[in-house]
């Protein structure tokens, strides 16, 4: 009867609730309440999904014109020989190497802005807003040194005219930009025709054929038979005097004539200024709207 009295008391006895609880603890904690701990990201939406593809499309295209402009300053510099060892020296005076430090510039940049928005990338973006920042920077400083420093930088540009002028017998990109000058704005030398004698090729104590000549892009007509260039219709032409001259080649230098061409050109100059900063700005605003898109939630607010 003990027996039966126990097991009826067994029977009665609630049962532990430790067991559940231990049940519940081994839920993950995703099932025990989704959404708290690991929040579902909101899908971007198709505004953000078209800046993001315009973004890499815009920062494409301007690889590609990086790309290319490497592509023709490497071409030059080996068409010229100027990356062999015996010709590394002249190189920093090299036009062509403008082409490849630009080439550089713009490629690099922009990879960064195609890949930081292709793959939502927090660092490439970033670096991409800061490289459009400096370069705007750098235009800032370029503009301010114009209006505050314009005599100095005339005085540079006379400087590098005459460099040109010097060595326009040795770099054929120099020679090609001379020639296309003068016949663009009919002048001769920089000052006057006069200036071709400091170079050691048209000066008349130099053993060549081209001694006391000018190069024939300073001719009044440098065509023979209105198709072929006359290379010799300026030999001779600084034994004599300036009225004979006159009627052979253009007396005036190209300095005064490029600052009259260039004071024309003030009002295309300032709306490609305006065109090339609203082409940026219209890049880092996209960079910007991705970065806020891929932004953390918690962030935000």
């Amino acid at each position: 009867s003990r027996l039966s009295v126990q097991a009826s008391r067994l029977v009665e006895l609630p049962y532990s609730s430790s067991d559940d609880d231990d049940g519940d603890t081994d839920l993950p904690m995703a099932q025990q309440d989704p959404g708290v701990s690991c929040p579902v990201p909101p899908k971007p939406s198709a505004f953000s999904q078209c800046v993001r593809y315009l973004a890499f499309l815009w920062n494409l295209l301007f690889l590609l014109l990086g790309l290319l402009a490497l592509a023709v300053g490497v071409w030059g510099l080996l068409a010229k020989g100027s990356l062999r060892w015996d010709g590394l020296a002249p190189l920093g005076s090299d036009p062509m190497l403008l082409f490849v430090l630009a080439g550089l510039g713009a490629s690099a940049v922009s990879l960064a802005g195609c890949l930081g928005a292709l793959r939502s990338s927090p660092c490439l973006l970033r670096f991409f807003l800061g490289a459009m920042l400096a370069f705007a920077g750098l235009e800032v400083l370029g503009g301010l040194l114009l209006l505050v420093a314009r005599q100095r930088l005339r005085d540079a540009l006379r400087d590098a005219l005459l460099l040109c002028l010097l060595r326009y017998q040795e770099e054929p990109d120099l020679r090609f930009l001379v020639d296309e000058v003068q016949q663009s704005l009919r002048c001769c030398g920089l000052g006057s025709y006069r200036d071709w004698e400091t170079n050691p090729y048209f000066n008349c104590s130099a053993p060549g054929v081209q001694a006391c000549s000018v190069p024939a892009s300073c001719c009044l007509d440098p065509w023979q038979n209105g198709t072929v260039t006359n290379a010799q219709c300026g030999f001779g032409v600084l034994r004599l005097g300036d009225m004979a001259a006159s009627t052979v080649v253009h007396l005036g230098g190209c300095v005064a004539q490029l600052g009259a061409w260039l004071r024309g050109q003030v009002g295309g100059i300032v709306a490609g200024a305006a065109v090339l900063v609203l082409v940026e700005a219209a890049g880092m605003l996209m960079a910007l709207k991705i970065l806020r898109d891929i932004a953390p939630i918690g962030a935000r607010d």
